[in-house]
C-alpha cells in the first residue's frame, strides 16, 4: 500500500518517519520530497507498506496524530494523472486577454506639462 504523508516537520528525516510507521507493519520505502531548488523538504512525502491492512491501520492511528510537534495529514496516495497541473480556465491559463494596454486613469504622457 501506497501512502501519502503531510505536514511532515523539515527537521525530520525518512529514518524518523520509517520508524513512526514501523510500529504498524513491515516498511518497505519512505520518501520526503525534496524541492530541487532549495534542498529542502516540501512537508510531504511517501510510505509503501507491504501489507495493506497494516497500512490501513497505520492510516487509521496517524492522521492526525503529533509527529515532531506538527500533526500528520497521511492518507492513502492516489495514482499520478498524466501531464501538468489542471487548467485554471478562463482565458489561456494566465493571459489577461483583451486590451491588455490598461488604462492609465485619463491622463496621458504629455498632460503633465500642459498649462490649462
Amino acid at each position: 500500500m501506497n501512502i501519502y504523508v503531510a505536514n511532515i516537520p523539515w527537521k525530520a528525516s525518512e529514518e524518523d518517519l520509517k520508524g513512526l510507521f514501523a510500529e504498524y507493519g513491515e516498511v518497505s520505502s519512505a520518501k520526503i520530497v525534496i524541492d530541487k531548488f532549495t534542498q529542502r523538504s516540501r512537508g510531504f512525502g511517501f510510505i509503501e507498506m507491504r501489507d495493506d491492512k497494516a497500512g490501513q491501520n497505520a492510516i487509521n492511528e496517524l492522521n492526525g496524530a503529533d509527529f515532531m510537534g506538527k500533526n500528520l495529514v497521511v492518507n492513502e496516495a492516489r495514482p499520478r494523472t498524466e501531464g501538468g497541473p489542471p487548467s485554471r480556465g478562463g482565458n489561456g491559463g494566465g493571459s489577461r486577454g483583451g486590451n491588455s494596454g490598461g488604462g492609465s486613469g485619463g491622463f496621458r504622457r504629455g498632460d503633465f506639462n500642459r498649462e490649462y
